[in-house]
């Protein structure tokens, strides 16, 4: 029996986490359909369709709850505003990935979000230590992942990036609890 929660929420101040639905799709190909955003992520194509959410939602449902934690951040108005989880599959490390509609850059939700993911991954997912990485020409992502106790570890790697068909530097980060 799996020790962690199956369908965890967790609760900030302005936003709710929770486990992705299939009911997301459309909202989720909206959001990630746009250039600006997809490019500042590692494997998100572009163009994005319904066709790609549906898909991803499947990947998540499949995925053993021990390597991947996916939660749509909801805003009580808004609705779905984007994504955060962490990825441990095949790998000796948990890594955070985020990305939030363009709408709403710049509002402090991915901060917010980060910090509440993180909690929780501590708490509950008994994680001691997490990775990040972002793109180098994205150091907004950079500041969010600073607010949220990132540390840089001094690494620059090439990281794919699918919207942009190309190896793209990324600053390494490491979080400890």
């Amino acid at each position: 029996m799996c020790a962690i929660e199956p369908q965890p929420v967790i609760t900030t101040q302005r936003l709710r986490l929770r486990r992705p639905r299939r009911t997301d799709a459309a909202r989720i190909a909206e959001l990630l359909n746009d250039l600006d955003v997809a490019r500042m992520t590692a494997n998100v194509p572009h163009p994005y369709g319904l066709a790609d959410a549906e898909a991803y939602l499947a990947q998540v449902d499949d995925a053993s709850p021990d390597e991947l934690a996916m939660f749509v951040i909801e805003h009580p108005a808004e609705g779905p505003i984007g994504v955060i989880g962490f990825d441990s599959a095949g790998q000796k490390r948990t890594e955070i990935g985020y990305w939030l509609g363009k709408a709403y850059w710049g509002c402090g939700f991915a901060t917010e979000a980060a910090k509440g993911a993180l909690a929780w991954a501590s708490r509950e997912w008994k994680r001691r230590h997490v990775m990040a990485r972002h793109f180098s020409d994205n150091p907004a992502s950079g500041e969010v992942l600073c607010k949220a106790g990132f540390l840089y570890t001094g690494d620059v790697t090439l990281g794919r990036s699918a919207a942009r068909g190309a190896e793209v530097p990324a600053r390494m980060m490491v979080w400890l609890a």
